[in-house]
This record gives structure tokens, sequence and C-alpha cells, in this order.
């Protein structure tokens, strides 16, 4: 296998749920190959470096396999290898997030019948 295209890949390495997910991502320039947008139909080989973005964060990721059929979460992760730098800015966000939300006190309960028509007449509705 020399090459595969670059949304079935993605596909198969479990970074989006489905293969129109996928080509929606490089059509939106959410993924990119070498540092180049790219198209969903691009082949991609080993060796490879792509950017990803997706709900989970951005990702900086080298290609070290490649499959088209998706497996298992344990054989997608030996597809490709993470960079040290990309791990670090993942960590770093996922506890700014963290500390962003610890700030804000929880509510102590969930808003009576009486709180609710408040806010919705605040709200405007």
């Amino acid at each position: 296998m020399n090459g595969v295209r670059l949304d079935k890949w993605l596909w198969a390495a479990r970074f989006y749920k489905s293969r129109a997910l996928a080509s929606k991502a490089c059509e939106l320039g959410r993924v990119q190959l070498n540092a180049a947008p790219v198209k969903a139909a691009r082949e991609v080989r080993v060796g490879d470096r792509l950017q990803v973005r997706n709900e989970g964060g951005e990702f900086t990721i080298d290609i070290l396999a490649l499959s088209q059929v998706r497996g298992p979460a344990a054989v997608a992760q030996t597809l490709y290898s993470e960079t040290e730098e990309s791990r670090q800015a993942r960590d770093r966000a996922a506890a700014e997030r963290k500390l962003l939300h610890a700030r804000e006190p929880a509510p102590p309960s969930r808003p009576s019948k009486r709180d609710r028509r408040l806010i919705h007449q605040f709200r405007g509705r």
C-alpha cells in the first residue's frame, strides 16, 4: 500500500467519527499536511506530518502506518505518533480550562420554578 486517502486515514485513526466529518474538516481547513491546507482526496504516506484540529484539541502527528479500515482504538493509536510539543500544548490548554472552571462556584441547587421565571423574564422570553 503506497498511499491512502486522507479522509479514510483520519477516520481509521479515530480522529473523526465518520469519513464525512473528516472530509468536512479538510474542507474547512482544520487539517494540514506538511504545513499546507489539504483536500480530503489527497493521499498520505508514511512519514507525513499532519496538523489536525478537532474537539479533542490540536494535534501535530507523524504518520507511522497506513490503514483504510477502522479498527479498535488500540490499533488506531499505532498508526501515528504525536509530537511532544503538541502533547504539552494540549496538556497546558486542558489545565487552563480546568482552572477557568474551578473559579466558578457551582450553584447550590437547581433553580426553583420562581427562579426559572425570573431568568426567562430577564432574558426577555
